[in-house]
């Protein structure tokens, strides 16, 4: 069955042989090194990349086009000026075709410095206009740390990452929302100048939304032109929400890092700078409550030492009474004692008389012994009585004394203690005023008084 491409027109000239991919790229390099020759050529450094290997790879373009350059090893030690992003240059060199990747490039013999960069040199012009209207003096404190961080940055770049790693580690309570933009190319100035200014009209419906970090990982100089942009310099600056700014590697400077309120010069150093740090946090908290412990622990001795002395000092009246009724029961007791040992030596004496009695005139004797045992008993009842009143006259007179200088029997004898308001106690007329409101202490309850009159007689 014949195939549908057998109704294709034949090529008449199929059956030449082909060339391979290789072959056409050797004689197209051969034709350019050898119609173009030797070149000088003018233009901007970008890209400059030094390998390993000692080779110097860069990108010389103008405000039309660019042109890859490479400047070999053996020839890179000859070259005296250091070879930055921005400069410009006059290289020479021949026209060639790399053939594994079909490149054309340049390969550059020798390098002379042709002046400071046009980029550059624009760049510096815009910065000093914009810092002579005060776009770069926004210097507002960042809280610390944040209540609800947004970022704008790549969704996909290494610098949210990193800020996400470190703010995990450093401080897990941080709230962070990314707000995805390209931080690259045309569109990344416009899209970080839409994103500032929807954040701000929004800042009144999420009041907790209080900062704004701006972030990308290092690149060469157009990789980080966006940040350049004078209309988001100029967007920073009127942000009402503070900003800090975190763009490239510690030696990359950008429009966008002056006009912020704070710069790091890492995306990591920026989360570092917006949250604490929990393990020290952690470490002075566990400080504080040693400190409060030992400050609760000495207050509690020194309390419980002055709540001992006074207690040693404070003897209350009843107690005073307890003592000294107990004295009194202890000496009550003793006279018992001795009342009774002196009967019973008395019995002893006239139980000795009647046996003496009873070896003589046992009448005689027994009359006597009987008359002296009655008049010592006679004596001992008397004795006793007046013993016993004695000791009471004395435990009254002991009881006495204390109720003389108890407070509670001066009061319960008709007396009264004024006392003002601050609770201190009035001992002359003058101590009052008329007018003032007293309170009377009385043996039992107390008295609302008012002052009438004072008198000093």
């Amino acid at each position: 069955m014949p195939s549908p491409l057998d109704d294709t027109p034949k090529d008449h000239d199929s059956d030449r042989e082909a060339l391979s991919v290789s072959e056409l790229n050797r004689r197209a390099r051969r034709a350019l090194e050898q119609d173009v020759g030797e070149v000088w050529v003018e233009g901007e450094l970008s890209g400059v990349s030094r390998p390993a290997s000692g080779h110097v790879y860069f990108t010389l373009k103008d405000d039309k086009a660019q042109l890859r350059c490479a400047l070999f090893r053996t020839r890179a030690r000859f070259v005296a000026a250091p070879m930055r992003d921005g400069d410009r240059v006059k290289v020479r060199g021949k026209v060639s075709l790399f053939e594994p990747r079909g490149d054309y490039q340049l390969i550059v013999e020798a390098v002379q410095a042709a002046g400071e960069g046009e980029l550059l040199a624009a760049l510096e012009r815009l910065k000093a206009r914009l810092a002579a209207e005060g776009v770069f003096t926004n210097a507002r404190p960042l809280p610390f740390p944040p209540r609800h961080l947004l970022v704008l940055t790549s969704p996909t770049g290494a610098a949210i990452r990193d800020v996400l790693a470190v703010l995990a580690a450093r401080w897990p309570l941080a709230r962070v929302t990314l707000i995805p933009v390209p931080v690259q190319g045309r569109e990344a100035a416009p899209a970080m100048i839409s994103a500032l200014g929807l954040l701000n009209r929004q800042q009144a419906l999420d009041p907790a939304r209080d900062a704004i970090l701006i972030t990308r990982g290092g690149g060469s100089l157009e990789d980080l032109w966006a940040f350049n942009d004078e209309h988001l310099a100029r967007a920073i600056f009127h942000s009402r929400l503070p900003v800090m700014a975190a763009v490239g590697h510690e030696v990359d400077t950008t429009l966008a890092d002056f006009a912020a309120d704070a710069r790091a010069p890492t995306p990591s150093a920026a989360a570092e700078q917006l949250v604490p740090d929990r393990r020290e946090r952690l470490q002075r908290l566990a400080g504080l409550a040693e400190r409060l412990s030992r400050a609760q622990r000495a207050r509690l001795d020194t309390d419980a030492q002055r709540l001992d002395h006074l207690r040693a000092r404070l003897r209350h009246p009843g107690e005073v009474l307890a003592a000294r009724r107990r004295q009194l029961e202890a000496l009550e007791a003793r006279l018992h004692r001795a009342a009774r040992a002196r009967l019973d030596q008395e019995r002893r004496r006239a139980h000795d008389l009647q046996r003496r009695l009873a070896l003589r005139s046992p009448d005689r004797l027994t009359d006597q012994a009987g008359q002296r045992l009655a008049r010592a008993t006679q004596r001992l009842h008397q004795a006793m009585p007046r013993a016993l009143a004695r000791h009471r006259e004395r435990l009254g007179g002991i009881v006495r004394e204390l109720q003389a200088v108890s407070p509670l029997a001066v009061l319960g004898r008709g007396y009264a203690i004024l006392e003002n308001d601050a609770g201190r106690v009035v001992r002359r007329a003058a101590d009052a005023a008329p007018g003032e409101r007293l309170a009377a202490r009385l043996g039992e309850g107390r008295l609302a008084l008012e002052v009438l009159e004072t008198r000093d007689d």
